[in-house]
């Protein structure tokens, strides 16, 4: 999503523990860390090669760490430390979100929220209600809308947000963080007038001849200099909120797309004064952020495992909504359009260069087919030069000529997708693309028929951190009201083991953290959670209402629900 850092000075104070108490969760202190024992659970994991472990104990060692795990024919140990009994519920590893946004998911939870949104109408009755209930916000701030949901057939105006607040700013967020909804008085204070050009790789939506108010990608840029930055308390705040939010769904583990160097400051900030709960790792946002965070190589593992930078995070193109991704053919609802180029072949080479000769992994948004082929091609030049476990990611992949399925595997890239995204965008995509070019939509399965290591994640803020519903959608292609009926391209999905792998061991090999993260064998983090159903004998739609009851982080309960 885009990187426009929008937040400004509008947060109310409160604590961590409040904004915690708010979800109706309770942190818990962390139990002794020397030899610990989990006991009495139906516990599940799997290995690195996908095979399912079941086993009834857990021994901790004092590192956090998984030292054993027992069935029920093992002896206990008869002294340790800690024990916690789980009276016979299920207990799997937490899950990876292998392509989140931490920052702007916290900043989205305390902002203007429109994803429930159905009309535009309801849309502006809460965008006037909310600049109504913050007089004293200088910019209204949100996210979340979503044109395709309203039945709008076209984008919003600045003149329907004069409407309802003439007299502030207003800035607002499409759902996937690709365009921006802005009002007359935001592009005043933006300097944005008639004769305002968008940058490259963005478009300024007009009507004659005038902004209308909708800017898309790049050209979210041209208010980057007037919207107040957060503080950095403020920033903390949104961290907190995040992982607050993160872990009540399970996430113990996340790779932050896209991190600038004060999400960064924010991240240490955490770490160090011990309330760094989830385990981050960071992909800069360009080789600027990149530099200034990292150096010269990427950061070891800090504060027991909690934090490292990476890699880097780049952009070929835009999202399908906003018709910003990258095609090889014109949009079947804009003849005449393929989307936008953030990066020409040769720049995305050289940025993947400056990258890989100092060691940092890349990973680059690529949701087009056109953008695919564009990244699976300077993979494939740029792999004669560097050579060894590179891992390049391809975040998204939504749209692949099928021609280029096999190429991911033929050049190590790890395909880095977001199964909701599917039953979020169908309906989208058949308009954009026209049914004869569906055969690569989200081909979760044929990537992995051809050998492609998949790695899930959410997307979050665009979509909910919540993985269970990724699962069930992965297993079914249905939506959480089971529509289409039996599956969208059926074909493409995937088995509930394959799943699951793609959300732990998958998402932690993506980011090279496979040797500590991702499953529950003997030397990983004791990352784990304790839910209330068998993950392996549910439904689909049973494993859309998984309840996360307990979340451990390193051997230490860290949320439980009351």
């Amino acid at each position: 999503m885009s990187k426009v850092d929008v937040m400004s000075g509008w947060l109310k104070k409160c604590s961590a523990f409040l904004c915690a108490g708010a979800t109706g969760l309770l942190v818990v202190p962390g139990a002794a860390q020397a030899d610990s024992l989990i006991e009495n659970v139906n516990g599940m994991t799997l290995d690195s090669d996908g095979e399912v472990i079941r086993f009834t104990g857990m021994l901790i060692d004092d590192d956090g760490k998984v030292k054993k795990l027992l069935d029920r024919r093992d002896k206990r140990p008869r002294e340790v430390d800690f024990q916690f009994d789980g009276k016979g519920q299920s207990l799997i590893p937490g899950f990876f979100d292998a392509h989140g946004h931490v920052m702007a998911m916290g900043f989205a939870a305390l902002t203007l929220d429109l994803s429930k949104s159905k009309t535009l109408a309801e849309a502006l009755a809460m965008i006037a209600q909310y600049a109504a209930d913050n007089p004293n916000r200088q910019w209204i701030i949100g996210n979340g809308w979503n044109q395709e949901v309203w039945g709008l057939g076209r984008f919003p105006t600045a003149a329907e947000l004069d409407a309802v607040v003439p007299d502030r700013p207003v800035f607002l967020s499409r759902v996937d963080g690709h365009a921006a909804w802005a009002n007359s008085a935001a592009m005043r204070a933006a300097g944005v007038s008639d004769a305002s050009k968008a940058p490259s790789g963005g478009t300024i939506a007009k009507e004659g001849g005038k902004p209308s108010g909708i800017f898309v990608d790049a050209a979210m840029d041209l208010f980057n200099e007037a919207i107040p930055e957060p503080k950095p308390a403020e920033r903390d705040l949104a961290l907190g909120k995040a992982q607050d939010i993160l872990l009540a769904n399970g996430v113990t583990s996340i790779a932050d797309m896209g991190t600038t160097l004060q999400d960064w400051q924010s991240f240490r900030r955490a770490g160090d004064k011990g309330q760094l709960k989830v385990r981050i790792v960071a992909y800069a946002y360009g080789i600027d952020n990149m530099i200034a965070i990292a150096g010269p190589a990427p950061s070891p593992w800090l504060y027991d495992d909690h934090l490292k930078m990476a890699g880097v995070k780049l952009y070929i193109d835009g999202a399908l909504g906003s018709r910003g991704a990258l095609l090889k053919q014109p949009y079947a609802d804009m003849p005449g359009e393929t989307g936008l180029s953030m990066l020409t072949s040769a720049q995305l080479k050289n940025k993947m260069s400056r990258a890989a000769m100092d060691g940092f992994q890349t990973a680059v948004h690529a949701i087009g087919d056109k953008a695919n082929d564009e990244v699976l091609s300077a993979i494939e030049e740029l792999s004669d030069t560097y050579r060894g476990d590179r891992r390049w990611r391809v975040e998204h992949a939504q749209i692949i000529d099928p021609a280029d399925i096999s190429r991911f595997a033929e050049f190590g890239a790890i395909a880095s997708m977001q199964p909701v995204h599917q039953t979020s965008d169908r309906l989208m995509a058949e308009a954009r693309l026209g049914p004869d070019r569906l055969a690569g939509a989200y081909a979760w399965k044929s990537l992995l028929d051809s050998g492609a290591v998949l790695a899930f994640g959410t997307d979050v803020p665009v979509e909910s951190s919540d993985p269970f519903a990724g699962l069930a959608a992965a297993m079914t292609r249905e939506d959480a009201n089971g529509q289409p009926f039996g599956g969208w391209m059926p074909s493409e999905r995937l088995s509930r083991e394959q799943a699951w792998r793609a959300y732990t061991v998958g998402a932690a090999y993506a980011a090279f953290a496979e040797d500590r993260l991702g499953s529950l064998e003997p030397g990983r983090r004791a990352d784990f959670l304790i839910v209330d159903q068998d993950l392996l004998l549910a439904t689909p739609a049973q494993i859309r209402k998984t309840q996360v009851l307990q979340t451990w982080v390193g051997g230490k309960p860290v949320l439980v629900k009351k």
